[in-house]
């Protein structure tokens, strides 16, 4: 029985067979290659070097997985592909012709766009006023024009949206078909995802790949940045495979399969995570009867309990959007509790700031690392020791000692496996998996009784992702309690001692690891129970 309700689906192979990199080089001047690239490489000021000698093409009408752990180069060289980075050396050939890609905008007149990891449109304006920022018809903003576009284009790739919604109301799911809609009104006919499932649920996935296939049949290139091995395998016709900034191998996705691709994407990887089931210990969070509004004033977590154990993994399992995300601000001093208690042992946590709940021992891991887990303008170093800073080590009398942070930093980077020229770089200078262990890092490391882990592993590669489910059962075994939020009902099967399930601002079901029913858990994830 599958982990989780996903059904993936192989496409077919429909192009010709390649088996390495090297072997591209023989037919450049093909015309159904859409992109062809070679001996590309870029360096980043702070000695960083991304790609190395980059080897890379899509045919026309092919589905093509990028695969490899953060900080392969993955991101770097779809970047340049998308005009965001201009390399240091090397060639660029979009349908047989050499072009140089100074910005965004020559590359979309070429006809490639970028749908990045973190989404860039404006929450406030609608779909339609999204969009029109990104078009130009008759020289002025026509907000009918663009919505006739809207329909035209979604109407054609069974796109369905409401161009008058607001990107603020809607799931991440329907924001990112917004970004591709974006793009096809730009009439881009080579669409590049960066990790588009990394906040997705599995229902949201399963509709993505829908979409990925609908463009492909319509004769458009997509190259999807991943991490996920199954993933791949699920959607793409051929699979480049990243590490080290360097090209390892393509290959043919109907040759390959996981065992293989695992071994290429992380060298001499094996798991080793042991999942001992124990004994929960006593209570440490109570919540009781707790609602929570949501941004629009509508109840958003209506009248939930919970109980948190020491020594416990608990895992909330839910489609986004059911109230998962105000539960957790309200836990975690971020968002106003209407009514009820959030009790940590005797100490009411009720509506008390983050720094105070911090203090008494609550750490979180927030979804989105860029806006609530970093300050980009800050070193690395900096950012580990932002909880801590005013604590010894890290100062004594209001003076700070920046060897004792570098030298927790330096630990860290080690443990954590966070790819940064060294712990006085700035965090704008990671990557977006990278910042990610960062926040892991921190959070997982400052002695807390509690963690809260929202998507603690999205963006992640695979070693990543084994580091921080290894940290989380060490810190189970010693008696912390998590509260664990994700989309990968994998993980939350995985991990979690036992398993809630929210759905419309409540909690409407609960298993323990031994009493699991798949198949109910996935009902009651849609409210069909």
């Amino acid at each position: 029985m599958p982990l989780s309700p996903i059904f993936f689906k192989k496409t077919k192979f429909e192009v010709e067979k390649v088996s390495n990199a090297s072997t591209e080089s023989d037919s450049v001047t093909r015309s159904d290659h859409s992109i062809f690239v070679r001996g590309i490489r870029k360096t980043y000021p702070n000695g960083v070097v991304a790609n190395q000698d980059v080897t890379f093409s899509i045919l026309r009408g092919e589905v093509h997985a990028l695969l490899g752990e953060n900080g392969a180069g993955k991101t770097t060289l779809v970047k340049i592909l998308s005009g965001c980075l201009t390399p240091d050396s090397g060639e660029i050939l979009v349908n047989g012709r050499s072009v140089r890609i100074e910005d965004p905008i020559k590359a979309v007149k070429l006809g490639i766009g970028m749908v990045h990891q973190h989404f860039t449109l404006i929450p406030t304006f609608t779909v339609a006023e999204n969009i029109a920022l990104s078009l130009s018809l008759s020289g002025r903003l026509n907000l009918d024009a663009v919505k006739g576009k809207i329909k035209e284009v979604s109407k054609n790739l069974t796109l369905e949206i409401d161009p008058d919604a607001r990107i603020e109301q809607l799931p991440v799911g329907l924001r990112q078909r917004v970004e591709i809609l974006r793009l096809l009104c730009q009439d881009v006919d080579i669409l590049i995802l960066d990790e588009p499932t990394s906040v997705l649920t599995p229902l949201e996935v399963e509709e993505l790949f829908k979409t990925i296939r609908r463009l492909k049949s319509k004769g458009r290139s997509v190259i999807i940045i991943t991490h996920k091995v199954k993933e791949a395998l699920a959607i793409s016709d051929r699979i480049t495979i990243m590490r080290g900034g360097r090209v390892v191998k393509t290959l043919p996705t109907i040759s390959t399969n996981e065992a293989e691709l695992a071994a290429l994407v992380v060298e001499g990887f094996a798991s080793s995570l042991r999942v001992d089931r124990g004994k929960p210990g006593e209570p440490v969070l109570m919540v009781k009867n707790l609602s929570v509004k949501g941004k629009r004033g509508e109840m958003a977590v209506k009248g939930v309990d919970l109980v948190l154990h020491a020594g416990e993994i608990l895992g909330i399992a839910g489609v986004a959007g059911n109230g998962q995300k105000e539960l957790v601000e309200a836990l975690t001093g971020l968002r106003r509790i209407e009514s009820g208690t959030s009790l940590l042992k005797t100490c009411d946590l009720t509506n008390r700031p983050p720094k105070f709940i911090i203090r008494k021992g609550v750490s979180y891991i927030p979804e989105d690392r860029i806006r609530r887990g970093v300050v980009l303008s800050m070193s690395v170093s900096e950012n580990l020791a932002l909880k801590n800073f005013e604590e010894q080590p890290f100062s004594k009398n209001m003076v700070i000692n920046r060897e004792s942070i570098d030298r927790y930093a330096s630990d860290l980077i080690s443990k954590f496996g966070i790819r940064a020229s060294d712990p006085c770089a700035t965090v704008s200078s990671l990557s977006g998996g990278n910042i990610g262990k960062l926040v892991v890092a921190r959070e997982l490391s400052n002695g807390a009784n509690i963690v809260v882990a929202e998507q603690p592993t999205a963006g992640l590669d695979v070693k990543a992702s084994e580091a921080v489910h290894q940290k989380l059962m060490e810190l189970r075994s010693k008696g912390v309690a998590a509260l664990l939020i994700s989309a990968d009902l994998d993980e939350i099967i995985k991990l979690s001692d036992r398993i809630v399930v929210m759905y419309g601002g409540k909690f409407v079901g609960e298993f323990t690891h031994d009493s699991l029913d798949i198949q109910k858990l996935a009902r009651l994830m849609l409210g069909s129970a």
